[in-house]
Protein backbone atom coordinates (compact mmCIF):
# COMPACT_ATOMS: atom_id res chain seq x y z
CA UNK A 1 0.00 0.00 0.00
CA UNK A 2 2.73 2.23 0.54
CA UNK A 3 4.00 2.00 -2.78
CA UNK A 4 0.57 2.86 -4.02
CA UNK A 5 0.14 6.29 -2.09
CA UNK A 6 3.68 7.15 -2.89
CA UNK A 7 3.05 6.91 -6.35
CA UNK A 8 -0.19 8.93 -6.24
CA UNK A 9 1.77 11.09 -3.89
CA UNK A 10 2.85 13.41 -7.03
CA UNK A 11 0.76 15.44 -9.46
CA UNK A 12 2.54 14.00 -12.71
CA UNK A 13 1.73 10.55 -11.77
CA UNK A 14 -1.65 11.08 -11.08
CA UNK A 15 -2.16 13.53 -14.35
CA UNK A 16 -0.78 10.14 -16.33
CA UNK A 17 -2.66 8.04 -14.51
CA UNK A 18 -5.75 10.17 -15.89
CA UNK A 19 -4.72 9.75 -19.24
CA UNK A 20 -4.14 6.35 -19.01
CA UNK A 21 -7.72 5.81 -17.78
CA UNK A 22 -9.14 7.07 -21.30
CA UNK A 23 -6.34 4.50 -23.51
CA UNK A 24 -3.32 2.38 -23.58
CA UNK A 25 -0.49 4.91 -24.17
CA UNK A 26 2.96 4.96 -25.34
CA UNK A 27 5.70 6.86 -23.01
CA UNK A 28 6.27 8.79 -26.55
CA UNK A 29 2.36 9.74 -26.79
CA UNK A 30 2.58 10.96 -22.88
CA UNK A 31 5.63 12.86 -23.43
CA UNK A 32 4.18 16.01 -25.12
CA UNK A 33 1.42 16.36 -22.27
CA UNK A 34 3.89 17.33 -19.47
CA UNK A 35 6.74 20.30 -19.33
CA UNK A 36 9.19 17.12 -18.50
CA UNK A 37 11.67 15.07 -20.52
CA UNK A 38 10.97 11.55 -21.75
CA UNK A 39 13.07 10.11 -19.02
CA UNK A 40 11.70 12.11 -16.54
CA UNK A 41 8.08 10.66 -17.53
CA UNK A 42 9.40 7.02 -18.16
CA UNK A 43 10.91 6.97 -14.71
CA UNK A 44 6.72 7.96 -13.68
CA UNK A 45 5.96 5.52 -15.52
CA UNK A 46 9.02 3.29 -13.61
CA UNK A 47 7.25 4.19 -9.72
CA UNK A 48 3.43 3.57 -11.14
CA UNK A 49 4.56 0.41 -12.43
CA UNK A 50 6.24 -0.88 -9.15
CA UNK A 51 3.11 0.59 -7.29
CA UNK A 52 1.29 -2.06 -9.37
CA UNK A 53 -0.77 0.44 -10.98
CA UNK A 54 0.60 0.13 -14.33
CA UNK A 55 1.51 -2.82 -16.98
CA UNK A 56 3.95 -1.50 -19.70
CA UNK A 57 4.51 -3.58 -22.61
CA UNK A 58 7.01 -3.51 -25.73
CA UNK A 59 5.23 -3.38 -28.95
CA UNK A 60 7.59 -3.16 -31.37
CA UNK A 61 10.36 -0.01 -30.25
CA UNK A 62 7.42 1.43 -28.47
CA UNK A 63 6.84 1.07 -24.63
CA UNK A 64 2.94 0.80 -24.19
CA UNK A 65 1.28 1.48 -21.10
CA UNK A 66 -2.25 0.88 -19.58
CA UNK A 67 -3.85 0.82 -16.12
CA UNK A 68 -3.79 -1.62 -14.10
CA UNK A 69 -7.41 -1.49 -11.99
CA UNK A 70 -6.42 -4.13 -9.83
CA UNK A 71 -3.72 -1.46 -7.96
CA UNK A 72 -6.15 0.86 -8.06
CA UNK A 73 -9.08 -1.27 -6.53
CA UNK A 74 -6.58 -2.59 -3.79
CA UNK A 75 -6.20 1.18 -2.67
CA UNK A 76 -10.08 1.40 -2.70
CA UNK A 77 -10.36 -1.45 -0.62
CA UNK A 78 -8.34 -0.16 2.37
CA UNK A 79 -9.73 3.14 1.86
CA UNK A 80 -13.32 2.04 1.67
CA UNK A 81 -12.03 -0.37 5.42
CA UNK A 82 -11.06 2.77 6.84
CA UNK A 83 -13.78 4.94 5.88
CA UNK A 84 -15.99 2.46 7.42
CA UNK A 85 -13.91 2.07 10.75
CA UNK A 86 -14.20 5.90 11.18
CA UNK A 87 -17.42 6.38 10.13
CA UNK A 88 -18.18 4.46 13.06
CA UNK A 89 -16.36 6.29 15.58
CA UNK A 90 -17.66 9.37 14.15
CA UNK A 91 -21.38 8.29 14.84
CA UNK A 92 -20.54 7.01 18.20
CA UNK A 93 -19.24 10.13 18.88
CA UNK A 94 -22.18 12.30 17.14
CA UNK A 95 -24.62 10.21 19.74
CA UNK A 96 -22.52 10.60 22.69
CA UNK A 97 -22.91 14.64 21.97
CA UNK A 98 -26.57 14.44 21.17
CA UNK A 99 -26.96 12.67 24.43
CA UNK A 100 -24.82 15.29 26.57
CA UNK A 101 -26.65 18.40 24.75
CA UNK A 102 -30.11 16.66 25.85
CA UNK A 103 -28.72 16.68 29.64
CA UNK A 104 -27.86 19.86 29.82
CA UNK A 105 -30.97 20.95 28.28
CA UNK A 106 -32.99 18.91 30.53
CA UNK A 107 -31.52 20.32 33.94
Amino acid sequence: MDSVFHALADPSRRAILRLLSERERSIGELVPAFPISFVAVSNHMKVLEQAGLVIRRKQGRHQMCSLDKRGLDAAQDWLDAHERFWTERLDALDAVVAEMKADDTGS
